[in-house]
């Protein structure tokens, strides 16, 4: 069973790395992964031997909280509420740590020393106390559990700073005896901990930020709907029901304006719906009885009844919700490199400012104990591991988010760090590069003849009839024709009479006392002999299907009908080629039906009559050419293909099992999402690489000025206050670097 479940109180990268750690060793969990900028745990567990109470007392062992009750709404309302708490706490700490410490810094600047050095201690115990003593539990925690984090070292710079001042202003004369001078530290102790609050507040405010498209999606719920309810006695009543309390089966009532609650299918009534939101189709789409409904939509003319068929977790929206909060809390392959460093960079930071001290006294004497002490804090407080976990995760879930708001369906992170290295494109053909379902792409009439009229019938009436004729026909290809005529403005006729259906033929019936036919080659050569081979040759190279139309004994129409290619498709394979991308098509159809796809969309490689195993097999080849792949289908034939593809991506109207396989789902079916996912993919691993850059790179460089570095030429000593803001600066510049990714603003529609 996997769940994604939201962490309490994580203030750092090694946080996150021991509540993964711990939670790994539980038994029954087969994997968990901790998200730190996302706060989530994603774990797989079995039921059987675990449940996520015994989950989340282990992870308050360690100081932490995590929120298991509910269902994923519910838990994503709760991570919102304690986030907010979170947020207010920590600026409160914040604002009263820094009035407590310019007080401080004020006496010390002023030299004022007898009464006030008692003065700064009574201000440094509320800060170090109360508003920073998180960081001394959680860093405390984290010790014994031998997984040492930021809070630790927090806690022991602050610490040795405090307890140094404590001594000093207890026995002053113990310095003094050894002719040293009296140094007070409160301020940097204090100092330290406002600074690093304040990089705190503002981390959690840009994270907040960064979270926006699950709030954004989930806002596209209503909180109720109206479900209607008959009476014993008939009549209907009309209740205000929460949306967590609506069932399937229920009947619900949608006015215009509302957002439509939960799936379903319209029962009663018509209307225009907004589905832009969800499936990105601009223009509302016409409901009426039978039709389907989507949750987040909007009811835009009139009141319409719709059946609810999915509810609460298993709507649209909800799916869509639960992909995108478990690809933002998943890993790409560089974090987990970068957790590897993280899990040893605090014992490592503890030990550089143990040698400084060292080298410090070696060099100086007991006469730079002062130097000593203030380089070996300022190494502590300089080091920053939380810039380094932060770089990934806060990019990844930026540029996750921007791309379901592009309506891509991320579900991994790894397909986001892959997307950019694929140099190969292999496109389904039927529902990927088409539409899937056949058309009608020509209507001609035989007779030159412009007149309205044949045979006593206008050619509206002619096309009537042979609308009614198809409606009844059971052929495949029937609906696509009367699809067409509606489209037209043709709605059938009733005045048919003695209708038949003959196997391998056609259709016929009398209609104003005359035979109305339509058929295939077969009928048509029965019926008018050689007349109808003018457009059948033309329309065969294009590997359509053609339908003969006529009166009596004459053909007067010929329709060619054909698996319409997407307008989009043409463009979106354009774009691909400019990008640099090789594209191919596979399809099972014919290589008649097959050239004439790859010809109007410009793909250069296809290859025709190939079964799932065979598709499958064409990638690998690719792939043992060293071309990355990324494959593109909608169909159950296409799963096997997809599974072995560098990249996998799926049509969001296609099938769920094509879904399930891919990383990577188009919710609106449109290709044109492509070089939007490549444009989105190439910028969030960009951000990934300047955030670790400059991350690694500050810590190269601060911690060895931290150290003294500098002081044998210049006489500079970083303060350890200074060290502070430059650590809490460095964390929330990569954070602010990733929401630059907010204003990208690609859209593959021009």
């Amino acid at each position: 069973m996997k769940r994604s479940y939201p962490v309490s109180n994580l203030s750092c990268a090694n946080c996150a790395i021991g509540v993964e750690k711990k939670l790994n060793q539980q038994k029954g969990v087969k994997s968990a992964n901790v998200n730190f900028a996302s706060s989530i745990a994603m774990i797989d567990y079995d039921p059987a031997l675990t449940d996520p109470e015994k989950l989340r007392e282990a992870v308050r062992s360690i100081g932490y909280d995590m929120i298991v009750e509910g269902d994923e709404e519910d838990l994503l309302i709760k991570q919102e509420s304690e986030s907010e708490k979170k947020y207010q706490r920590i600026m409160r700490n914040t604002i009263y740590s820094w009035i407590f410490s310019l007080l401080i810094m004020a006496i010390s600047m002023n030299h004022l020393h007898g009464w006030f050095d008692y003065l700064q201690l009574a201000l440094a115990i509320p800060v170090i106390g109360i508003f920073g003593r998180d960081f001394y539990i959680r860093g405390w925690k984290h010790a014994v559990n031998k997984s040492p984090n930021m809070d630790t070292l927090v806690a022991l710079s602050t610490s040795i700073a405090f307890l140094f001042s404590l001594f000093t202003t207890l026995f002053p004369s113990y310095w003094q005896e050894r002719g040293m001078d009296v140094m007070l530290y409160y301020e940097a102790s204090t100092m330290i901990i406002a600074f690093v609050l304040l990089g705190k507040l503002l981390e959690e405010r840009a994270k907040g930020k960064s979270s926006s498209a699950i709030r954004n999606l989930m806002g596209l719920q209503p909180n109720v709907a109206t479900v209607v309810r008959r009476s014993d006695e008939g009549s209907l009543t009309y209740e205000v029901t929460k949306l967590a309390d609506l069932k399937v089966n229920d009947l619900i009532l949608v006015k215009p304006g509302e957002r439509i609650a939960v799936d379903g299918v319209v029962t009663e009534g018509d209307s225009f719906v907004d589905e832009s939101a969800v499936t990105g189709e601009s223009v509302a789409v016409e409901k009426r009885a039978g039709e389907k409904v989507i949750s987040g939509s909007i009811n835009m003319s009139g009141s319409i009844v719709f059946k609810a068929e999915r509810v609460g977790k298993d709507t649209v929206l909800s799916q869509i919700i639960k992909v995108v909060r478990e690809s933002q809390a998943s890993k790409a392959p560089v974090q987990r490199i970068v957790d590897k460093v993280a899990a040893v960079f605090v014992p490592v930071v503890a030990a550089a400012s143990l040698l400084t001290f060292v080298l410090w006294i070696t060099i100086g004497g007991v006469g730079a104990f002062s130097m000593a002490l203030v380089s070996a804090i300022s190494v502590l407080v300089i080091a920053c591991p939380c810039a380094m976990g932060l770089a990934t995760p806060t990019a990844l879930m930026v540029g996750i988010g921007k791309a379901a708001q592009n309506h891509i369906l991320i579900k991994e992170a790894t397909a986001i760090e892959q997307m950019r290295r694929v140099d190969t494109v292999v496109l389904d053909k039927t529902g990927t590069i088409t539409t899937g379902k056949p058309a009608v792409t020509n209507w001609i009439w035989i007779d030159s003849d412009q007149s309205d009229y044949l045979d006593g019938y206008t050619r509206d009436e002619f096309r009537s009839a042979i609308s009614s004729m198809e409606i009844r026909s059971e052929h495949p290809l029937a609906y696509a024709v009367v699809s067409f005529l509606k489209s037209e403005g043709i709605m059938p006729t009733e005045d048919l009479e003695s209708f038949e259906a003959t196997a391998g033929h056609g259709v016929s019936a009398t209609y104003k006392g005359k035979n109305i036919w339509a058929g295939n080659q077969k009928l048509a050569l029965e019926k008018c002999g050689e007349d109808y081979k003018s457009k059948k040759e033309s329309f065969k190279s294009e590997g359509k299907s053609i339908l003969f139309m006529g009166i009596e004994n004459r053909c007067v129409a010929v329709a060619a009908i054909a698996d319409k290619v997407k307008e989009s498709s043409t463009e979106a394979v354009k774009e691909l080629k400019k990008l640099g991308i090789e594209v191919h098509m596979l399809t099972g159809d014919n290589d008649s039906v097959a050239s004439s796809v790859a010809k109007s969309t410009g793909v250069s490689h296809y290859l025709s009559g190939v079964l799932p195993a065979g598709k499958q097999e064409y990638i690998a080849n690719l792939q043992k050419q060293g071309r990355v792949v990324a494959m593109v289908g909608d169909g159950i034939n296409d799963s096997q293909a997809l599974s072995v593809a560098d990249v996998s991506i799926a049509m969001g109207k296609g099938t769920d099992i094509a879904m399930d396989v891919a990383m990577m789902t188009l919710i609106t079916s449109d290709l044109r999402l492509l070089p939007a996912a490549f444009a989105i993919s190439d910028r969030t691993v960009r951000l990934i690489h300047q955030n670790l850059f400059w991350a690694f790179f500050y810590n190269v460089v601060g911690i060895p000025i931290a150290a003294g570095l500098l002081y044998p030429f210049t006489g500079i000593m970083l303060n350890p206050m200074i060290a502070a803001a430059a650590m809490a600066f460095s964390s929330v510049s990569v954070v602010l670097n990733s929401l630059r990714l907010g204003r990208f603003n690609y859209h593959p529609k021009g």
